[in-house]
């Protein structure tokens, strides 16, 4: 399989964060992620939102990576959400129990912002 290249880039507003994620979230974006996740955090936003809406493939690694994710902003007191998921990647968020922690929004204009 042909991977596609991955960005996150980072967006901040005053109690909050966005990430916008394209490409194919696999194995190969661990190394963009972390450090868009890393910047943003270091800010100390209330929430970061993870927008989907760019993500072409999602597997079982890219799955893993979020759970990383959502492991290190429980221990800093973050709140994770996502939108923008296609119908199969809300699934497999499902499956993985990841929509317990992160919870998925349908839309950016159902955030909230302070």
């Amino acid at each position: 399989m042909n991977t596609k290249h991955f960005e996150a880039i980072g967006r901040y507003q005053p109690g909050s964060a966005t990430i916008d994620l394209y490409g194919d979230l696999t194995v190969h974006a661990a190394e963009a992620l972390d450090a868009a996740y890393t910047a943003l955090a270091s800010q100390n936003p209330g929430v970061i939102f993870f927008n989907f809406a760019g993500v072409d493939y999602l597997n079982s690694t890219g799955i893993a990576l979020l759970i990383s994710l959502v492991a290190r902003a429980r221990q800093s007191s973050h709140t994770l959400m996502a939108y923008g998921l296609r119908p199969f990647h809300a699934e497999l968020f499902q499956l993985a129990g990841l929509h317990a922690y992160m919870p998925i929004l349908s839309d950016e204009n159902v955030i909230a912002r302070p």
